[in-house]
């Protein structure tokens, strides 16, 4: 039996009835990335040692009758703008090629008090700025379906570690759909959690009032696994949501009920507006076919209009550009991170080592952002592209003062080729078309795997309002069990 290609479920299951140990698990899915990661490439660094050590404490732990954590054993991989302590973190950028951070990030200080094993941490987009993994400085990832096409971005790295079984849960950030882009292109499942309820401290900002960690796993429940271990109010994270309710967003799993009676009578809404691109036709009857899977377990299905839906991709690369513009502005050559040897003023140094550093993408997005915050334009560009931003928000409020959730395809189009978008920035952008809404909106949403076109995956988004994450998780386990049941 290959142990990797099992749920997180199943091998914490195994792990608790001391069929399999925890050093014996974490050591199987590095021989899987031995196995595979020169063709994937979905590691930029890996913590073999210290992962196998975690291993054995835990083993010890079980040995000796003592309480282990909600991901004790787990193989976990991290985004690689998310801080680990005396483990590198390169926001997949030269500019950080040798940054070592003296702290965890508090999603990894969770991870790590659940007794989850990070075994390394994946390939990523520069800077997060990208839908392909394509603009890493340490090469690009490969998604396991097709490895002549692209994993998604810009978490496309944990996306393919956990396809391929290098990992069984990963964490990623979510900015304007980089969680579930990469889930729908590997299909595999990716939650991008409301707004606050997962603590961004310790994350590379790229733009910070849209940036969210998020999580990734082979099934809704893997997926849930992982979030649970990781919400809570952080005090260190001026934006984080004080709970009530505790950390734990969702109850557990009993075996016997049947996740489909979680559609009956649910009420769930399509956008009008959705259809109206021209998107792929084929993704359009893939997505008509799933919404008749809800229809034939109870749901209530209803066409809706998103009116300002058609402006927020504008609105979200004006408000992400000047975000990441300004902070971006840290990487100068002096504090930390890549300093150019030539350079005989300070101007110099800063122009030096930001232009050797940085890749093309990332200094695309810089000059965009400036430009929008330039006196003279920012009250054209940066403060209109607000105002259409909380038109937006009103949009997503009133539907769900009536819906328990909205559907749409996860992206307008299949995971692409290498080198098919990368030369044309407005063709990857819209890659993006409809995941924008929701981080604009601060809201929580699921990709889910939903069918396969010509081989490739496709992915459905499931949209749920702030704090209303019960909702889509029990929207994707229906899902999940009525496409089971077809087949």
């Amino acid at each position: 039996m290959d142990i990797t290609k099992l749920s997180a479920f199943e091998m914490k299951q195994m792990i608790h009835e001391k069929e399999v140990s925890s050093r014996q698990l974490i050591e199987a899915h590095f021989n899987k990335i031995d196995e595979l990661e020169k063709s994937i490439n979905a590691f930029i660094t890996l913590s073999k040692e210290e992962a196998l050590k975690a291993a054995d404490r835990i083993d010890e732990k079980i040995k000796n009758g003592e309480k282990i954590g909600l991901l004790a054993g787990i193989p976990i991989g991290v985004k690689d703008n998310i801080m680990t302590k005396n483990l590198r973190t390169t926001c997949g950028s030269r500019m950080l090629e040798n940054f070592i951070p003296p702290y965890d990030a508090t999603v990894v200080e969770r991870i790590k008090s659940a007794d989850g094993i990070i075994i390394g941490k994946t390939n990523m987009d520069e800077f997060a700025m990208g839908s392909s993994t394509e603009t890493s400085y340490f090469g690009a990832t490969k998604n396991p379906i097709d490895l002549e096409r692209v994993p998604g971005g810009s978490s496309g790295g944990s996306a393919a570690a956990v396809k391929a079984g290098e990992v069984a849960l990963a964490l990623g950030t979510d900015t304007g759909g980089s969680i579930r882009q990469p889930a729908s292109y590997c299909d595999v499942v990716g939650i991008k959690p409301t707004y606050g309820i997962v603590s961004r401290y310790g994350t590379v900002a790229m733009a910070n009032t849209l940036d969210q960690v998020g999580v990734f796993g082979r099934d809704v429940k893997d997926a849930v696994l992982m979030l649970s271990s990781i919400t809570g109010y952080d005090e260190k994270d001026s934006t984080s949501f004080k709970n009530p309710e505790g950390t734990i967003i969702f109850g557990s799993f009993p075996k016997e009920i049947d996740y489909t009676n979680y559609l009956k009578g649910m009420k769930i809404a399509i956008p009008k507006e959705i259809f109206k691109d021209d998107i792929d036709s084929r993704i359009k009857e893939e997505i008509n076919k799933s919404i008749k899977v809800f229809e034939s377990l109870g749901a209530e299905i209803d066409e809706i209009s998103l009116p300002h839906l058609d402006y927020a991709l504008a609105a979200y690369y004006i408000i992400s550009t000047s975000e990441l513009s300004s902070n971006l502005a840290r990487f100068d050559g002096v504090r930390y991170g890549y300093r150019a040897k030539e350079y005989e003023t300070l101007d110099e140094l800063y122009i030096n080592s930001r232009t050797e550093a940085f890749g093309e993408e990332v200094k695309r997005r810089i000059m965009l952002g400036t430009y929008s915050l330039t006196k003279g334009y920012a009250e054209d560009h940066y403060k209109k592209a607000l105002k259409v931003r909380t038109l937006i928000k009103e949009d997503f409020s009133n539907a769900f003062s009536k819906y328990d959730v909205i559907l749409s395809p996860t992206s307008p189009v299949l995971p692409f080729k290498f080198g098919e978008k990368i030369k044309d920035p407005l063709s990857m952008y819209k890659a993006d078309l409809f995941t924008v809404p929701v981080n604009l909106a601060g809201l929580c949403a699921m990709s889910i795997p939903c069918g396969y076109i010509d081989g490739l995956p496709l992915g459905l988004q499931i949209i749920g309002d702030k704090y209303k994450e019960a909702n889509i998780i029990k929207t994707g386990l229906g899902f999940e069990g009525g496409l089971k049941n077809e087949l």
